[in-house]
């Protein structure tokens, strides 16, 4: 009525062509191990076991009983589960209260729930401090109980 038909049916495709990639999520479920090297263009849920490599240009989920040995790259990630390894998220890190991390683990912006487990050495990226020193952090879960959970770098 108060468009072109052409016109709204070449928005409606370009649109849905854009949306597959961020809308797609990968899942390893529970009972389900790979060894190896994996690359994920879209979302990645882990509920078994992975031990290698994990890149990923959007989020990675590790789940409640999800188990990943090696190392991840991503966007952003969410831990609920166990990693063990080198831990590299380009923007968010967010460690949930049954999360639990060994190694070492670099992040752009980083949320801690109270009850996570950080034996980790991690670091901000690429952010100076004075001096033109980075901010490391190394945390235990020792010091995450006694903050309520609350770390900041």
């Amino acid at each position: 009525m108060f468009g072109n038909k052409k016109n709204k049916e070449a928005n409606t495709n370009n649109d849905n062509t854009s949306n597959t990639k961020s809308r797609s999520l990968n899942t390893l479920v529970q009972g389900t191990s790979i060894t190896g090297d994996i690359k994920a263009e879209s979302d990645i849920r882990i509920d078994g076991k992975i031990n290698g490599t994990l890149s990923c240009d959007a989020k990675v989920i590790i789940g409640p009983t999800g188990t990943v040995e090696g190392e991840i790259t991503c966007v952003n990630a969410v831990i609920e589960g166990r990693f063990d390894g080198n831990l590299v998220v380009k923007e968010v890190l967010s460690l949930k209260e049954t999360a639990i991390i060994n190694g070492d683990a670099s992040y752009d912006k980083l949320i801690v729930q109270q009850g996570a487990v950080i034996n980790a050495a991690i670091k901000r990226n690429n952010h100076s401090g004075k001096n033109g020193t980075t901010n490391n952090l190394k945390v235990s879960k020792d010091i995450v109980k006694k903050t309520n959970g609350k770390v900041t770098a």
